[in-house]
């Protein structure tokens, strides 16, 4: 290899290199603002120098435990202050922070307490049935420690050997600040909703934990002292790296355990939000509250948004109540949203119909993410700029998960060719957005969620009167999608759509029971596959 004088005697060293972790974010800000209110739950104030002492006070607690680096403690939790601290306490430690969707089913929790390995289970008591039945079936046993909401009481059983507060309460909050041995260790592990049989665990790292956080703070102009409100589950890709990103600007963290619209308002008005994040059910609930709900928006507020464009009409009736709409795109495997629309300012001279195809589109990638094109798979060439010729959205950069956990042939396939293989198909357009035209895999996004076609599809085949089904979207106003049935009964055999949606009730988690049943003959190839796209052209008018 060929060196350079600059080569020599200029080594990496404790002066000049160290890790990029999101931990520092919260360091700085409890040195910089340590009186500064961290995070507001219903009554409850934490300022900064509490967050960072109470941080470490787990960690110490965890570490006496005998949890470490390469060790799992899973979270079963709401938009709750206990959140927020496991986002720092646990990889102070140097384990693994696996935050599990509170919307999912038994087995499927039981699932990622197997395959993630975990050794703690911090889980608040509303969610108490799930786990319970979980821990039931589960391999592994972890320390379970219950989180008792003391301002929002919950009815749920308590589980475990230790409450919450008490652990924390026997950690030491001179515990000291421990970074990663190295910036590529992982933080967090967060499961993808399971595309086929299982889902599968997306591992983070710490740097690019870290560039998201940033990320988040340029592309929503976040400014310091930001007031955030949490309209987005922070179990959902670490609630898109947020618990990180308010730290950087010293900014507030107001929880909301349930996404009403009453309790939205009032904090709005109470607190003075400045940024929020949501699906279109949270755009919906907004606009939907009634007048007595409603409260004054004194000023604009910024709201990110990451799942279909939000249609025109939507748009128009947010920025009159007061919100900013940004439109965002990403994936569990890149952090949350990497990819942004970024408006350019000349647009808003545009005619209503050409505005909305330009707010369409997903867009161009964050500033901390490295590559974004639309690439032919078979070739592994990009697509041309003319926003028709169809090809895969790939991504390349440090905002890309390490891989799936203990899943090598997966990793392997999603990263061929040097790329990260989204699974989305899309277009891009001359000045260098683009934009998705379909799902590769029928994906379902539902109020934020992902839902697998295959995995509802299958649950309803196992119903006797059923002889075929497909599963495709339906647009909804209020969720953005929702699964929609296309049944085939079996010859002499009948079930009705009450039947079929308790009977997915049975074997899926709610979220994911389609909304409407059609009963018809479905279309196909000659070869005899089902044409999952002249059903979904049943809803394009």
């Amino acid at each position: 290899m060929t060196t350079s004088i600059y080569d020599k005697d200029l080594d990496r060293n404790a002066a000049n290199f160290q890790a990029l972790t999101p931990l520092t974010f919260l360091e700085r800000a409890a040195d910089t603002f340590p009186d500064r209110i961290a995070i507001i739950h219903g009554k409850t104030r934490t300022s900064y120098r509490d967050l960072r002492l109470r941080s470490r006070r787990l960690a110490s607690a965890l570490a006496s435990r005998g949890i470490g680096k390469g060790d799992t403690v899973a979270v079963m939790l709401a938009n709750t202050p206990a959140m927020i601290e496991c986002h720092y306490g646990v990889p102070l430690t140097g384990a693994i922070l696996n935050t599990m969707n509170t919307r999912l089913d038994a087995a499927t929790i039981a699932f990622m307490i197997d395959h993630g390995e975990a050794k703690v289970l911090i889980t608040d008591r509303e969610f108490s049935a799930t786990i319970h039945a979980a821990l039931e079936i589960s391999v592994h046993k972890p320390l379970v420690i219950d989180y008792d909401d003391k301002e929002y009481p919950q009815s749920g059983a308590l589980l475990g050997e230790i409450d919450y507060e008490a652990f924390v309460a026997a950690g030491d909050e001179n515990h000291p600040y421990r970074g990663p041995d190295d910036e590529w260790d992982a933080i967090s592990l967060n499961y993808t909703s399971g595309t086929t049989s299982n889902p599968k665990g997306v591992v983070y790292h710490h740097r690019g934990a870290h560039l998201l956080a940033l990320g988040n703070i340029l592309t929503s102009t976040m400014p310091g002292a930001a007031v955030y409100l949490w309209t987005l589950p922070m179990f959902h890709c670490n609630g898109w790296c947020f618990p990180w990103s308010i730290s950087v600007v010293g900014g507030t963290h107001v929880c909301l355990r349930q996404v009403r619209a009453a309790a939205i308002y009032e904090a709005i008005e109470k607190h003075g939000v400045t940024h929020m994040c949501g699906a279109p059910i949270v755009m919906s609930t907004i606009l939907n509250a009634t007048e007595t709900e409603k409260r004054p928006v004194a000023k604009r507020i910024t709201f990110m948004t990451a799942a279909a464009p939000p249609p025109e009409a939507v748009l128009g009736a947010m920025k009159e109540a007061g919100f900013e709409v940004i439109h965002l795109y990403g994936l569990t495997e890149t952090y949350g949203p990497a990819v942004v629309n970024e408006w350019q300012g000349d647009w808003d001279a545009l005619d209503a119909s050409d505005w909305a195809r330009k707010k369409a589109r997903q867009g161009v990638r964050y500033s901390t993410l490295e590559r974004i094109d639309v690439i032919d798979p078979e070739t592994m060439e990009p697509v041309p700029r003319d926003g028709e010729t169809l090809g895969e959205v790939m991504f390349s950069g440090n905002v890309v998960m390490k891989g799936y956990l203990k899943n090598r042939s997966a990793t392997e396939d999603a990263f061929a060719g040097g790329w990260f293989h989204s699974g989305d198909l899309g277009v891009m357009h001359p000045d260098g957005y683009i934009q998705l035209k379909d799902r590769s895999k029928d994906i379902i996004i539902s109020g934020g969620e992902n839902i697998s076609s295959i995995e509802v599809e299958d649950a309803l085949y196992k119903h006797p009167a059923v002889a075929n089904a497909a599963v495709v979207a339906r647009p909804d106003p209020k969720w953005g999608e929702t699964p929609c049935a296309f049944i085939e009964l079996r010859p002499g055999m009948q079930a009705t759509e009450a039947e079929l949606a308790e009977w997915c009730r049975q074997h899926l988690a709610h979220f994911k029971v389609p909304r409407h049943f059609i009963f018809s003959e479905l279309p196909r190839t000659s070869t005899g596959k089902i044409q999952k796209f002249k059903l979904r052209d049943r809803f394009k008018d």
